[in-house]
């Protein structure tokens, strides 16, 4: 019943009820990744290239997408991971969330969000005044 009310009244849990019906109306599943997410594919769009999404498990993270699925879904590859041998470049980092907003993200020292002064400005950069 739960998970029912999330689909019912909110985007970022995964899917809505109209994403689940045109899921099993249209979508064919293609592969899932190792976060949980599946992703499918169905129907052509308006541009000629075939209908991709994604169904996030849990809140949906843009950037919860690990750079194979990633390439399949902005048509840079017709082939999806689950369907090679893909492996990460070892340049290629694992997924962190995006922490913005929670108490965990990046506060550099002076922000309003911490204490302290924020450190003063060296180098060559002069401040403009009118008149000079």
């Amino acid at each position: 019943m739960k998970n029912l009310l999330l689909q019912i009244f909110t985007w970022w849990n995964g899917q809505t009820l109209g994403t689940r019906f045109a899921t099993w109306r249209f979508g064919k599943r293609v592969g899932e990744d190792e976060f949980g997410n599946v992703y499918y594919e169905g129907g052509m769009s308006s541009y000629g290239l075939p209908k991709r999404w994604v169904i996030y498990k849990g809140y949906a993270e843009a950037s919860a997408i690990p750079p194979g699925w990633h390439g399949w879904m902005h048509h840079r590859t017709d082939v999806p991971p689950s369907q090679e041998s893909y492996a990460a470049k070892d340049w290629q980092k694992t997924h962190r969330p995006n922490l913005t907003g929670s108490p965990q993200a990046y506060r550099p020292p002076g922000s309003l969000a911490v204490s302290g002064e924020r450190p003063r400005v060296t180098g060559d950069y002069d401040a403009w005044t009118p008149g000079n």
